[in-house]
């Protein structure tokens, strides 16, 4: 299946993305509906679970998800790891690091909260926990990284694409910075995974669960460690599958597993797994980069059409590399609630975001198959 394909095959594309029948969906940078084929997958798994030991029907298949997760982030299967929600890993990363006191850790107080409450967490520690200043909601540029770090960072935590304003950070150019500074960088990607090439080549830790961009199901997310931090970072949980067990008695000492699977405490969630694995197929089936083309596209194209309309968009004039998935509108001082009502009690399903200073923005956030036919039917209903 082709991105031509489902563009221009309406018939396949309400089979494939059944919300397509009855709703215009572009709340993808929040969470999406399933794609069928996903969902078929998931069913499967569980039906399985039915006829005797639901793990061995399934637990074969890891292996092909650690690969296909590395197909993905172009890394190794040993550095791919699954242990649930975004949230859960940035926190592992955070609990499992040993810092020292006088070290600084470098966050943007604006992110979304799952990237800035684990490391807020560590002023408990004497870590000097920075907040980055920068000029416009969102939008990091590399060089305000470089001139907000020094020689006591040792992490700088950041995500690869602002959840309003759209702002995609140069996670390449960050990084390379950084690791030639011996300052590790963390990255929580889930807003670009799935719609953007987002690669680990200058990157140490990754986190993102599937149920935005990869299509996928919530509670199941890809972690990626890199290998030379993997004897360096001891994650703050402790079960059957990431401790040493041999026969499953537990012995005198705790010895930890090698490779991704020391990370991973417990049971897998399977039936999520099995999800997300068949989402990272689909965007690797469709082409990143092809999928990043066509977002591109689109949000040239709303920004265009909203500013006519009248309507502010946030950092509208975005370089290439830093364009996203999301086009945020807004009207200064106003209050955007009934329109969001308006679109939704028209099927137009787009996201209500509000900033620190309480000014909200309609955020619409179209995947691959949503069509031309649909944003210009949005247009209207502006």
């Amino acid at each position: 299946m082709t991105l031509a394909e489902i563009l221009n095959n309406e018939e396949l594309r309400q089979h494939e993305f059944p919300v397509t029948k009855d709703k215009i969906f572009l709340a993808h940078a929040g969470v999406c509906p399933l794609p069928r084929r996903i969902a078929q997958a998931m069913n499967e798994c569980t039906l399985g679970g039915t006829l005797g030991d639901q793990e061995a029907f399934v637990v074969h298949r890891l292996d092909e998800a650690r690969k296909t997760g590395a197909r993905l982030l172009n890394c190794r299967p040993d550095e791919v790891s699954f242990v649930g929600p975004t949230s859960l890993a940035l926190s592992y990363v955070a609990a499992g690091l040993k810092f020292r006191r006088g070290d600084n850790v470098l966050i943007y107080h604006d992110d979304y909260p799952s990237n800035v409450y684990p490391w807020m967490a560590l002023a408990s520690q004497g870590v000097q926990v920075r907040l980055l200043n920068i000029r416009s909601l969102g939008a990091i540029r590399t060089v305000d990284v470089m001139g907000q770090v020094d020689e006591n960072t040792r992490l700088v935590a950041l995500a690869s694409c602002h959840f309003i304003s759209g702002h995609r950070l140069e996670h390449d150019a960050i990084g390379k910075f950084l690791r030639e500074r011996n300052i590790l960088f963390c990255l929580d990607a889930i807003q670009t995974v799935g719609a953007f090439p987002t690669t680990v080549e200058h990157v140490d830790f990754l986190a993102a669960d599937a149920h935005k961009w990869l299509l996928g199901p919530c509670g199941a997310g890809i972690f990626y460690v890199h290998r030379d931090l993997h004897d360096k970072f001891t994650p703050p949980v402790y079960g059957w599958h990431n401790v040493r067990c041999p026969n499953f008695v537990a012995q005198e000492t705790i010895e930890y597993r090698s490779g991704a699977a020391k990370f991973e405490a417990g049971t897998h969630n399977l039936v999520g797994l099995i999800g997300l694995l068949a989402s990272m197929e689909l965007a690797l089936e469709i082409g990143v980069e092809n999928i990043a083309a066509e977002l591109a596209r689109k949000r040239s194209w709303l920004v265009s059409a909203c500013t006519a309309k009248g309507y502010t968009v946030l950092n509208p004039a975005q370089k290439p590399e830093n364009a996203g998935s999301i086009t945020s509108i807004f009207h200064p001082g106003k209050d955007l609630t009934p329109l969001h009502k308006k679109l939704a009690d028209a099927g137009v399903i787009a996201s209500l975001r509000t900033d620190r200073k309480g000014q909200n923005y309609i955020r619409f956030s179209p995947h691959f198959y949503n069509t031309n036919a649909e944003l210009q039917r949005v247009m209207e209903l502006l």
